[in-house]
């Protein structure tokens, strides 16, 4: 059995080489995984939740924390090692006479800067994938870092694949996880996209993605994917910051959340008051993966969950609503908006059980809701949050395919004989 070794380069140049129908195909597989991780039995599915081993976290003396995420599908084992380091303190927004809001078009300069976005960001998670194939023979030993971020952003955009308006993104962040849910966005919706707001606390440390954006040939297509499309720029140093930042939340079709932050990154009322309420969005939360960490304040969850919403999508759920989260069990035990907010599991529902769209609304007519129309139209239009801590599984399955792509397309190291 082959032994196919990518490393963090042949996985960034892989993945760049990637047209929207790989990333179709990407999505439906891991959707598929996904929808067995929720629904499937040991009897009837290898990727099942049962299979599953719960993620081991070590921490060390000097704030980092050492992850190890075994996992099974219907083909494979292996696990994930990766190191995070904690995100810095937020910093307070106060008022500055410095400008650090941007606003860029695709005519615009680039800012002077190396073009790459390096692995020196402190919240990069490093290490790598372990591939075993059904009999334990290895085959594929593939550096985590790009693969961590690229398949985050790829669960993460299932639910973004089926909105109506994807207009306005806002986008919180600027490092590996902001970058690749950005290029997936553009990927696959570019022509309906014509507002893209990168907020980060410093605009020093959003240059290197700018930088990628405005001067890399693996964007020319997608930073000309229409005429109206502007990236704008901001920071917490900017003097109207408070403004600006409601403005962008309010105005958002979409809200991706991208830090390590252990604190609301907005107030809860630019959603929960009956202006912030007007329009649906779809709302990613990937960034936290502690109990003390937050980037969205928990009351927009509590009201998300409340009776008057309507939406039954959860076998536990009774007539309230839900947050759709990566995994129910790793989310109550891991994600600090959860855990905050005090929700509990009946106000959860995996990702899994939503994606196939025709068998999750069968069980929605069980339960005495409307099935596919009310399910398809809360998933389209109305307010949907996502929590994600990250699954060995996902890892898995997006590894294996890369492995495969990697070896049709020639990428990569192969040892015949291992």
């Amino acid at each position: 059995m082959p032994l196919t070794i990518l490393t963090d380069s042949d996985v960034r140049f892989l993945l760049h080489s990637l047209n929207r129908e790989d990333i179709l195909a990407l999505q439906h597989n891991l959707a598929e995984a996904l929808h067995d991780y929720s629904t499937g039995t040991q009897e009837t599915s290898g990727c099942c939740s049962a299979n599953q081993p719960q993620r081991i976290s070590i921490p060390s003396g000097n704030g980092q924390t050492t992850l190890f995420m075994p996992a099974r599908t219907g083909t494979t084992t292996g696990v994930k090692i990766v190191t995070l380091a904690s995100g810095p303190a937020p910093k307070p927004h106060t008022v500055s006479e410095t400008s650090s809001v941007s606003s860029l078009t695709p005519s615009s300069p680039a800012p002077s800067v190396k073009p790459s976005m390096t692995s020196s960001q402190s919240t990069t998670p490093r290490g790598s994938l372990t591939l075993l194939d059904s009999a334990g023979t290895p085959l594929g030993f593939i550096n985590a870092e790009e693969l961590t971020a690229f398949r985050t952003a790829l669960a993460s955009t299932l639910i973004f694949s089926k909105r109506q308006r994807v207009h306005s993104i806002t986008v919180f962040g600027a490092g590996k996880q902001a970058y690749w849910h950005i290029r997936l966005a553009l990927i696959l919706r570019g022509a309906e996209i014509h507002h893209i707001n990168i907020i980060n606390r410093s605009f020093t440390t959003t240059e290197p993605l700018m930088s990628e954006i405005y001067t890399s040939k693996d964007w020319t297509s997608l930073r000309n994917a229409n005429d109206k499309l502007r990236f704008t720029v901001m920071s917490g140093e900017y003097r109207d910051y408070a403004r600006l930042l409601k403005e962008h939340v309010r105005s958002a079709d979409v809200i991706f959340m991208c830090t390590p932050a252990t604190s609301p990154l907005f107030p809860a009322e630019h959603l929960t008051n009956s202006e912030g309420r007007k329009k649906g969005r779809y709302v990613s939360l990937i960034g936290s993966y502690k109990p003390h960490m937050i980037e969205l304040h928990p009351d927009v969850l509590r009201q998300a969950v409340e009776p008057d919403h309507r939406h039954h999508h959860h076998k536990h759920a009774e007539k309230g609503g839900v947050v759709v989260v990566d995994s129910l069990e790793a989310c109550l035990k891991e994600a600090g908006e959860v855990i905050q907010a005090g929700i509990g599991a009946e106000q959860l529902v995996e990702v899994g059980e939503l994606v196939m769209v025709r068998k999750a609304a069968m069980k929605e007519i069980e339960m005495g809701g409307e099935g596919e129309q009310g399910l398809k139209r809360w998933l389209e239009g109305g307010n949907v949050i996502y929590k994600s801590v990250g699954l060995g599984i996902m890892d898995l399955c997006v590894g294996e395919d890369l492995v495969l792509m990697a070896r049709d397309r020639g990428m990569g190291t192969t040892i015949d004989d291992f």
